[in-house]
């Protein structure tokens, strides 16, 4: 038991200032809320209340930075003040995410109703600010902010993967989405569909495992996408069910019928 508690003592000692999870899902919260005043109570009047708060996000930012111990501390307030020149963009990016679930969606009434319920949203908002920080050489951080948004959604979108303009999750519950996926613009999941590994081996942790998902794809339900090498085509259509490890040429539909894929071309575009 002495030998146990010492362990202890040291691992608190070595995190001693290390921010909590909590911490690092504040900060994603307060930028949320900044973009999109439905997540929080913030008050804001005039440019000089968005000054402020931009500047505590900064200020929380280079904190959590430097007190991480996997990051490199004399690059905390340069990460920080990228957070937030990358903010105009990323909410150019949201607004684009919000306007393709408004309209591939016809349950939904507005897009604030998009916003403040579609838990595709929450996970792609999260995902967007994560990848950016992941791409600024943060680590772990991206990670417990996707982590927050898979326990909060059900949505699990690594923040490594790519992924375009005007991206759609409806309903989202269960899916996942891998480190090296690459995903194009329009392009629409419903729930359940993995789009994984073929193989889990260790020694293949930098190399591409996941697939490329081009433009203008729609996948349905409790699809399975697989390997690195697997490449969806654009304008394909991709049927519920499917379990997929080869590639399918642009223009497609398959769906899945006893036992097997069928693989059609279509006429049209989806």
């Amino acid at each position: 038991m002495e030998k146990f508690k010492q362990q202890l003592l040291r691992i608190h000692q070595d995190c001693e200032q290390c921010p909590t999870n909590s911490e690092v899902v504040s900060l994603f919260q307060s930028v949320i809320t900044l973009l999109y005043p439905h997540f929080g109570t913030l008050l804001i009047n005039n440019i000089d209340d968005v000054d402020r708060e931009m500047e505590a996000i900064k200020q929380r930012a280079s904190s959590l930075f430097t007190n991480y111990p996997m990051l490199c501390s004399e690059k905390a307030d340069d990460t920080s003040h990228q957070l937030i020149s990358f903010l105009p963009e990323l909410f150019q990016k949201l607004e684009k995410d919000v306007t393709a679930i408004y309209q591939e969606d016809p349950a939904a009434k507005s897009k604030d109703e998009v916003v403040r319920c579609y838990p595709g949203f929450y996970a792609i908002a999260a995902y967007r600010l994560a990848n950016h920080l992941l791409q600024s050489g943060v680590s772990v951080v991206p990670r417990i902010i996707t982590e927050h948004a898979h326990s909060h959604t059900g949505i699990d979108i690594h923040p490594g993967a790519t992924i375009g303009d005007y991206f759609c999750i409806d309903h989202g519950t269960g899916v996942v989405i891998g480190e090296t996926t690459v995903i194009g613009n329009h392009v629409k999941l419903y729930q359940g569909v993995t789009l994984g590994a073929l193989s889990v081996a260790k020694e293949d942790a930098h190399n591409k495992r996941h697939p490329t998902i081009q433009d203008n794809v729609l996948i349905y339900s409790n699809a399975t996408i697989l390997g690195g090498e697997t490449v969806i085509g654009e304008n394909c259509m991709i049927g519920g069910n499917v379990w997929l490890t080869k590639s399918v040429p642009a223009n497609s539909k398959v769906y899945y019928v006893t036992g097997k894929n069928q693989v059609e071309k279509m006429n049209q575009q989806v």
